[in-house]
């Protein structure tokens, strides 16, 4: 068996996405400490097993996508370990139940800090038994859901809805709809990371049967799909600025505005689908930046 790198495994965990997949934590946790109902503990573990969640994705990706082809010489985006032939397929799966250990137990550990042994962390135990099947199922099997089209619906649910809601009420116990405005506006720019990423893999994905959202609209139509992805977000937070009377959120929509037009600008002249990839990061970035700033405005608006 092969022995593997320190190198290679950091490599394979593209800890690059771990910040994107923390910002609705971050905006949860802030809404939570605005109503002094924060809680450290909570926080560590929320944090952790997201990161968990995250890091199984990751690996779960690089091997389905590597099994089935999908990741070969023609890709234009990084190369996967299992592709590069720097691990070996029984490895790669060695390691994804490992950490889908260290989820399960990381969920275990953060439900009942939050809720201790009640009908809630039932709830909340299946929610995150849940997150953990659909990122190992995202490319594995044959009725992987990311080759059907429903990646982007998942990524919204869970970076958006279930990251931030969830988030928040394990503090709270406590379902607030003014998070709407937040919990969609990273949902839909987690979207538009994978979205990106889609765009740039789109030729290399039809011919291996990935059906992404990219694939079925098309070369011309993914951007008019992408223009709504980053920039009804910017309309949501300035809405929930006005709503709430928060200045400091309506400042924020336009610092977004910024960097979202030129990120558009760079789509749609964009003539080489390798150069897309930078303009991914970019927009991970945003999504983190975005989640920062709402929190310490959150935060401040509090104090």
């Amino acid at each position: 068996m092969n022995k593997v790198s320190f190198f290679t495994w950091i490599k394979a965990a593209r800890l690059r996405t771990i910040p994107l997949s923390i910002s609705g934590i971050l905006v949860g946790s802030s809404m939570a400490y605005q109503k002094n109902e924060f809680d450290l503990v909570v926080f560590v573990f929320a944090i952790l097993t997201t990161v968990s969640y995250q890091l199984l994705s990751n690996f779960a990706n690089d091997y389905g996508d590597g099994v089935k082809g999908t990741d070969n010489s023609s890709r234009l985006g990084p190369k996967r370990i299992l592709q590069s032939g720097l691990i070996t397929r029984d490895q790669l799966r060695q390691t994804i139940f490992s950490i889908t250990a260290v989820a399960v137990l990381f969920t275990i550990l953060l439900v009942y800090s939050a809720f201790g042994l009640s009908q809630t962390s039932l709830t909340f135990l299946g929610l995150g038994f849940f997150a953990i099947v659909a990122a190992i199922r995202y490319t594995i099997g044959s009725n992987a859901y990311g080759y059907k089209g429903l990646g982007d619906l998942f990524v919204f649910l869970f970076f958006g809805c279930v990251s931030v809601f969830g988030s928040h009420f394990l503090y709270t116990n406590e379902f607030d709809p003014s998070l709407i405005y937040p919990a969609f506006s990273i949902g839909l720019l987690s979207v538009g990371v994978l979205n990106i990423n889609n765009m740039r893999d789109r030729v290399n994905d039809k011919q291996f049967g990935k059906a992404t959202i990219a694939v079925r609209l098309g070369a011309r139509y993914v951007m008019f799909y992408h223009l709504f992805l980053v920039l009804v977000p910017v309309i949501l937070t300035a809405a929930y600025g006005f709503i709430y009377d928060a200045v400091s959120i309506v400042v924020l929509s336009i610092i977004m505005l910024i960097p979202v037009m030129l990120h558009l600008k760079v789509v749609f002249q964009n003539k080489s689908e390798k150069l897309l990839d930078l303009e991914l990061k970019k927009i991970a970035l945003l999504t983190f930046f975005y989640a920062i700033l709402f929190s310490v405005f959150s935060i401040v608006l509090a104090v």
